[in-house]
């Protein structure tokens, strides 16, 4: 087993960015309205958004198999209808990662919308300004540094995903598999010393993410 450290560092950075990407405009949303909204509900949506940072790894990438198998239902008619692969390709792996990385991309992105003060979007509103044009020219601009605290977050999240890939998607060298995969996989053939280096790696890539976040974290603050 040969280990291309620039191909793993770069699809997995790549696989990390993809999946936060794919959650973004759904976790903006969601964060908005848990921020916004006291219907009757609330805690069992934002319940089940958080469900996926509290539960194993591995029963998440058991329901994202069951969903996404080719002898699923979902899995079946993607295959049948456009002939498009998930399980155990790197289309898996996006979806891995974005599921893992979302709870926290939620949970960031309502703190942000709750930190904006909502008297300035009732002054808005009382000069006639629709809803959509009160959210993006207010209450999103106010809140961008807290979002792109999350999506930093989330990225870290999937940055170091393991259990819910490999049940999804495997750890097929080339294909499917991200840094923790081979760390994992080179401590089992016995190659410590190369497990050690790629962990180096991962360490500094989520060091950085993980400053940027607080650093932003702060300047909003």
């Amino acid at each position: 087993m040969t280990i291309d450290l620039a191909w793993l560092v770069r699809f997995t950075v790549q696989i990390a960015a993809a999946g936060v990407l794919i959650t973004l405009p759904f976790g903006v949303a969601l964060g908005f309205w848990l921020a916004r909204t006291r219907r009757r509900g609330r805690s069992i949506i934002e319940t089940l958004a958080t469900l996926p940072l509290v539960l194993p790894p591995t029963v998440v990438g058991l329901v994202l198999l069951e969903l996404f198998g080719r002898n699923r239902p979902i899995g079946r008619f993607l295959y049948e209808s456009f002939g498009v692969s998930i399980a155990f390709t790197w289309r898996a792996v996006v979806i891995a990662s974005a599921v893992v990385a979302f709870p926290l991309l939620v949970r960031t992105v309502r703190a942000a919308f709750e930190a904006v003060d909502p008297r300035l979007e009732a002054i808005a509103r009382t000069l006639g300004r629709p809803p959509l044009y009160v959210f993006f020219t207010i209450t999103l601009p106010l809140s961008a540094r807290g979002i792109l605290a999350g999506v930093i977050l989330g990225f870290s999240r999937a940055l170091g995903e393991f259990g819910a890939t490999i049940m999804v998607a495997g750890n097929i060298p080339g294909e499917t598999q991200t840094l923790s995969l081979a760390i994992f996989q080179l401590v089992q053939l016995g190659r410590d010393p190369e497990a050690y280096r790629l962990a180096v790696v991962t360490v500094l890539i989520a060091f950085t993410a993980i400053f940027v976040s607080e650093r932003l974290t702060r300047s909003r603050t």
